[in-house]
Order: C-alpha cells, then sequence, then structure tokens
C-alpha cells in the first residue's frame, strides 16, 4: 500500500507541475488556448494572474516530493499538500470550472486517501 500511494502522491506532484508549465509558460499561446478554451483576449489579460496561480501549484508540487523525500517523516507533509490540493480542486469546481474538480480534486483526494490507509 505505501508504494501505490507514493506512486499516486507522484502522480499529482506530476499534475501540478504540468499547472505550473501551463499557467506560467504556455498560458498565451496556441496550447495554452487549446488547453483551456478560453479566448485569446481573455488569456493575454489574465496572464499575470496564471503565472502566480502556476507558481502556487509549483510549491504544491515541490511540497508533495518533499514528502515522497522525506520517507516516514513524509507523513505531515504529504497529508498537509494533498489536503490543500483537494480543497483547491473543490474552490476551483465550485467557482470557476467544474472539471476542475476532476483534474485535481479528484486525484488529490485520492492520494490522500490511499496515504492515510498506508499509514495504518
Amino acid at each position: 500500500m505505501p508504494l501505490a500511494a507514493n506512486v499516486v502522491v507522484a502522480l499529482v506532484a506530476a499534475l501540478h507541475l504540468g499547472f505550473l508549465v501551463l499557467e506560467m509558460f504556455l498560458w498565451k499561446r496556441p496550447m495554452g488556448q487549446r488547453v483551456l478554451g478560453l479566448p485569446r483576449d481573455v488569456m493575454v489579460s489574465s496572464a499575470a494572474l496564471a503565472a502566480n496561480q502556476g507558481l502556487y501549484n509549483g510549491f504544491i508540487a515541490a511540497g508533495l516530493v518533499w514528502g515522497l523525500l522525506a520517507g516516514p517523516a513524509g507523513f505531515a507533509p504529504k497529508v498537509f499538500f494533498l489536503s490543500c490540493v483537494v480543497v483547491a480542486g473543490a474552490f476551483g469546481a465550485a467557482t470557476a470550472k467544474r472539471s476542475i474538480l476532476w483534474v485535481q480534486g479528484v486525484p488529490g483526494a485520492l492520494a490522500l486517501l490511499l496515504v492515510l490507509l498506508a499509514r495504518g
């Protein structure tokens, strides 16, 4: 069970690194527009906000990697950062786009559940 939990935590960290790249570097590019489906003028006018959001996603990824590398002492960081992911996913789904729940919230919740079950 600990291996499965760590694999899913690593996948959630990778997702958040992907969000960082999308929001900080690809936001105004054609790929960012394709992924998000927003009009070009909205993408341009919100680029600074997206970059800030991307930076926070990077912090989430860093915290999860810290938890993975810390061995048994990484339990608390994993629980904290995964809880942040779940809350952010639920908030994003409620306020911005429902699909955020499935892309961010559900993977975070699954990883959190596995981490808690692996702890026993």
